[in-house]
């Protein structure tokens, strides 16, 4: 029986996280793995679009029920702006675009921006949200796109059918999108799958070829020509950009689910799992493989999203605790030790981005809260983007203003729900004691 949506997951580790904090459950069923947020809303979709009062509060109640205390043993590093460091924050947002199927992935790269419904992919130019295209619209047998990356001048998406496709783009003029790749490839399948060692069990009585993933790519990121993708089937595989050939995979990378994968630029990989569970991989200079170099726990239940700062000394994950925790990489080790945790959302955060000093947090509660890093570490939540009818699935900065946000600036957000709906933001901060610097990134009416 297939389950309807991310929440039963999320109180399947509330339960285990009570009952049995010591105990890791094994991975559900095939049919509970491929369970999401989207599969929830595909289902939903095909009901009319303004929802009943009955359905909203069965929704909320559900949701509520669902979400995890935050983390109490952890100190939070949220406080209230003081007076000598102040920030003005002025707020505009506009609707974009509306689908009849939740938006599961936003992505930027170059002059587009990529919106993610159901098996489609959907491009706007950037700067004037004009709608330029759209690509693997026919083919509905790859199920859901979870995730989006970019190797020069190609386009990778990740899908429910545990396959990753690439896309080139073919004509510039006519902006059409053209096929290229299938990961993995005919050609690494077929060098391999004659010899019985290559075959790995992903299930009772099946078997595939260790470089398939055997359930949904939920996360892709690239990295120096590297490709990582994580899945539903617990697995971390690394891919070559050149040629799209699967170098590596970590068959048993969790216990459970990864739902979230992030690269630092040096190369340290970092995954996150419905076990509960972080855990940093690196590759030694004298290993020829990835080896686990820590696992962070701190998280009570199912860890969504991860994100990090520019030079990969800060991380944050946001789980279905409804906290986000703050990481910082030590000096004298190869991973990260928690600092503290921003509390503010009712229900769990599914995903999060950082840029300069801000980090924007998008969560089931249907808000996203936008966080400032100030100068001695603390946080301060800024404000409160509220408008979506369903959970905020994806974040992407469109575009920011030159220089710090530290000293005030403009960014331009967009966020997509499972209600369908694509919203543009732009968020300008400037301090009390400075002018608002000029932008001319968007103008919202």
């Amino acid at each position: 029986m297939r389950v309807r949506s991310w929440l039963i997951p999320c109180s399947r580790a509330a339960a285990t996280s009570a009952a049995e904090p010591n105990h890791i459950k094994p991975p559900q069923s095939s049919s509970f793995l491929m369970s999401d947020a989207s599969s929830f809303s595909d289902t939903s979709a095909h009901s009319s679009s303004s929802s009943t009062p009955s359905s909203d509060t069965s929704s909320s109640s559900l949701q509520t029920n669902l979400s995890l205390q935050s983390l109490p043993s952890i100190p939070s590093l949220q406080k209230l702006p003081i007076p000598t460091d102040s920030f003005h924050v002025t707020l505009s947002q506009f609707p974009v675009a509306s689908f009849k199927l939740p938006i599961s992935h936003l992505a930027v790269h170059g002059p587009y921006l990529y919106v993610a419904t159901a098996h489609e992919i959907n491009v706007y130019d950037r700067l004037t949200f004009s709608h330029i295209t759209g690509f693997n619209a026919p083919d509905s047998s790859s199920g859901s796109v979870k995730g989006i990356a970019f190797l020069p001048r190609q386009i990778l998406t990740s899908h429910q059918d545990g396959k990753i496709r690439v896309w080139n783009l073919l004509h510039k003029k006519n902006n059409q999108f053209k096929l290229v790749n299938t990961l993995p490839t005919v050609n690494d399948r077929l060098r391999r799958f004659i010899l019985p060692k290559n075959y790995v069990n992903v299930r009772r009585h099946k078997k595939l070829l260790w470089i398939q993933h055997a359930d949904a790519v939920t996360g892709l990121a690239v990295n120096n020509g590297s490709i990582y993708s994580v899945s539903w089937d617990r697995s971390l595989k690394i891919w070559r950009g050149s040629d799209h050939r699967c170098v590596e995979s970590v068959k048993a990378a969790h216990e459970d689910a990864v739902n979230a994968v992030a690269v630092s630029a040096g190369g340290t990989v970092y995954t996150g799992s419905a076990d509960r569970k972080i855990r940093v991989w690196a590759k030694p200079e004298a290993e020829k493989r990835h080896v686990l170099v820590a696992t962070l726990e701190k998280h009570k239940s199912a860890v969504n999203a991860l994100a990090l700062n520019e030079d990969g000394s800060l991380l944050f994950s946001g789980a279905c605790d409804r906290s986000v925790l703050v990481w910082e990489r030590e000096d004298s080790a190869n991973y990260m030790a928690v600092i503290g945790a921003l509390r503010g959302h009712k229900n769990a955060i599914l995903c999060l981005i950082y840029v300069s000093d801000l980090l924007l947090s998008g969560s089931a509660d249907r808000t996203v809260r936008v966080w400032r890093r100030g100068g001695d570490g603390s946080f301060s939540c800024l404000t409160v983007l509220e408008g979506h009818k369903k959970p905020v699935k994806s974040l992407v900065i469109v575009s920011e203003a030159e220089g710090m946000m530290r000293n005030g600036g403009v960014v331009s957000v967009c966020s997509g729900s499972l209600d369908g709906e694509l919203k543009a933001w732009k968020i300008s901060l400037s301090n009390l004691n400075s002018p608002l610097p000029n932008s001319n990134i968007m103008n919202c009416s």
